[in-house]
């Protein structure tokens, strides 16, 4: 673990936006004739100013970077040199030693020049008091300030020219909104009556494709991770506040290297999040700066990290990616205040531990089992439950034959010591990659005549289960896709009755459903005001084929290669289920060939709001399934939507491609 001591105001300016202005002022002081620093002067001068500016305080091209070097080791800014930035710094990996070490002794010295600094402000609020501080952004009609008072405060103009203060009222503080997974809210100013109104409020733009992050909000600023980067934004307007961003890992596999990383958790003063190389770091609300950074893993072990932590008590849970690339997996708990490891949960025993019975061959040396996707948490019970992934090689089960406990299940463990209280695994001896990702929803409703506690998921092998959450023991199921070929059914226990033929072969093999799944890790929703289970659903089939590959560090363990069948081009369809009977009460066919990820939200407001196969984002009635609304986006979602309540108004909001979007009723 690393620590970075606590930062003074004078020192924030390293994570402001634009309003943390340095004018370019008078030339740099001349610096001794034959040193490094002034070599470093001319590499700078010739590579990097046009860009930069001659004092490095940003340019045309190109931000100030003389906030932002401190904050690197020498290290990183070799990487930075060599790889730039996926945001659109190029790489420069023809600066070698000795001009990059120059550069680097040179960026070193450079400071603001005397008299500079960032925009400080005084403003008048309603009432007559007045505010002082850095603006960190503002328009016409609205400022971002960080206060004297070390407080964020977000500001609106009004008509007399007095500004009056603006937050949330309702928060959605976690990757599900709340840790029992349902992704269900409460709000209602959105209706099945008004939603035909819903407009785009405001958008920020990410530089990077396909965002997969779900927005967290919490007392008015809203947090959004890209792979190595966190925003924080007026959730108002989607101003900027701050941005921290540090270069990405060199020699990666996994998903992170595509860009994946789900999203963030608040907790206190701190946001918390994964790097790309499985490092969990915490971050001050206020300003991003970091405030302590723990590895979770070893990157050049296969490892790579993509999911959003959960909190619980106060602990920052998390597991991390890797599955299908042989690293075994675990879910850790970490104290919020320091980043110190307090338990670890392994997915997979090691030789000689109970369960590796279910482990026969060799494969048990590189099992998988990741946890990449956020756990969800039950107070009442003061029980954690974390879905696992599949087992490595995906596609391939000749050298680990065995159930692969517990690959493809969801764990229920204690959260104080980590230690496992129950499991169910819906797919032994996987052979689909169908791991258990999709988040379950813990639901207390009344079962069979009686209250219970109980755990739904639709799960990626296609079928519906009912869990009690309590136990563990398996309630129901049933199929819930259009059509499910590997399994011909679930036996009393809810095993899966496996169908013969059905494995990857060198020749392609035919089974449905394609290896993204009946449904996948995207958000499905509980509403307890309609008793429906609604689920982004995929009725397609796949081809499975077989590629035999040995373990290698740094490379994928897949097994094979999916393809969708050209025979059936498939279809999406968002469907509510009664969980009674595991049969859809509606259906909704989307136009397209099932390929995207956009999950689901469902509100007190009778919407359910999803993310398209056609790329846009729409709203069905919660009752009826009838589509009362969409907003082409031009993206194809890969994300979940989520809501909140700002300045006493609701707003809906969702990644679609690179651009987060706050759509909200009209003002009037």
């Amino acid at each position: 673990m690393r620590s970075v001591p606590g930062v003074v105001l004078g020192g924030l300016m390293a994570f402001l936006p634009l309003a943390a202005v340095y004018g370019q002022g008078p030339p740099l002081p001349p610096l001794p004739a034959g040193s490094p620093q002034a070599a470093g002067q001319h590499v700078f001068e010739t590579r990097c100013a046009s860009c930069h500016g001659t004092r490095a305080m940003g340019g045309e091209f190109a931000p100030s970077i003389v906030d932002r070097v401190p904050l690197r080791t020498d290290e990183e800014l070799i990487r930075l040199l060599h790889n730039g930035l996926p945001s659109g710094m190029p790489a420069f990996p023809d600066v070698v030693d000795p001009d990059r070490a120059n550069l680097i002794s040179f960026l070193r010295t450079l400071k603001p020049f005397e008299g500079a600094g960032a925009a400080r402000a005084t403003v008048t609020l309603q009432g007559g008091k007045t505010l002082q501080g850095i603006a960190l952004n503002s328009t016409a009609n609205d400022m971002q300030m960080l206060g004297d008072d070390h407080q964020l405060h977000l500001l609106r103009k009004t008509k007399s020219g007095e500004y009056r203060m603006v937050t949330s009222q309702a928060d959605w503080p976690s990757y599900n909104g709340q840790t029992i997974g349902s992704r269900y809210s409460e709000l209602a100013q959105i209706t099945s009556a008004n939603v035909s109104r819903l407009h785009p409020k405001w958008i920020f733009t990410l530089r990077g494709p396909r965002v997969q992050a779900t927005p967290i909000v919490a007392n008015g600023v809203m947090y959004v991770t890209y792979v190595n980067e966190c925003f924080a934004l007026d959730a108002g307007t989607g101003r900027q506040i701050w941005h921290y961003q540090r270069s990405r890992t060199v020699g990666l596999v996994g998903n992170a290297v595509s860009g994946a990383n789900r999203g963030a958790a608040i907790a206190g003063d701190k946001v918390f999040m994964v790097t790309d190389n499985a490092h969990l770091i915490a971050l001050n609300r206020t300003t991003g700066a970091l405030v302590w950074e723990t590895p979770l893993a070893n990157w050049r072990e296969n490892y790579n990290a993509t999911g959003a932590p959960l909190i619980v008590g106060s602990m920052v849970i998390s597991g991390t990616s890797g599955g299908d690339e042989g690293a075994r997996g675990f879910v850790a708990a970490f104290d919020q205040a320091s980043g110190k490891e307090l338990w670890r949960f392994w997915t997979v025993p090691k030789r000689g531990e109970p369960g590796s019975e279910t482990w026969q061959g060799a494969g048990i040396d590189h099992p998988g089992g990741g946890t990449w996707m956020t756990g969800t948490y039950d107070k009442e019970l003061d029980t954690l439950y974390w879905p696992v992934g599949n087992p490595g090689n995906d596609l391939i089960g000749d050298d680990r034959q065995g159930d692969n406990l517990y690959t493809d299940s969801v764990v229920a463990l204690d959260p104080a010591t980590g230690k496992l209280k129950w499991y169910f695994q819906f797919t032994p001896h996987d052979v689909h990659d169908y791991d258990a990702m999709a988040p379950p929803s813990l639901i207390d409703t009344v079962w069979e005549g009686k209250p219970r506690k109980l755990m739904v998921q639709a799960n990626r092998n296609g079928f519906l289960y009912v869990l009690d959450r309590t136990n563990g023991k398996f309630l129901f199921g049933r199929p819930y896709a259009g059509k499910v070929t590997w399994a011909t059914g679930l036996t009393a226990e809810g095993r899966p009755i496996v169908a013969p033929g059905k494995e990857a072969t060198h020749e392609g093999t035919v089974v449905c459903p394609w290896l993204n799944g009946a449904t996948n890790w995207y958000s499905a929703s509980w509403n307890p005001l309609t008793s429906l289970y609604y689920v982004q659903t995929n009725d397609k089939c796949g081809i499975f084929t077989r590629t035999d590959m040995p373990f290698q560090l740094g490379h994928g363990y897949m097994g094979g290669s999916n393809t969708g069948d050209p025979a059936d081009p498939g279809r999406r369809v968002l469907r509510a289920f009664d969980i009674h009977t595991g049969k859809p009460v509606w259906e909704l066919v989307q136009t397209g060939g099932a390929g995207s990820f956009g999950g689901v939200l469902s509100t007190a407001g009778g919407v359910v709001m999803y993310g398209a196969d056609d790329d846009s984002f729409a709203a069905a009635d919660a009752k009826t399934g009838k589509l009362l609304w969409s907003f082409q986006t031009n993206a194809e979602p890969h994300a979940s939507p989520m809501t909140y309540l700002f300045d006493n108004k609701q707003y809906i909001a969702v990644a679609m491609g690179s651009n987060i979007i706050a759509f909200g009723l009209p003002d009037d």
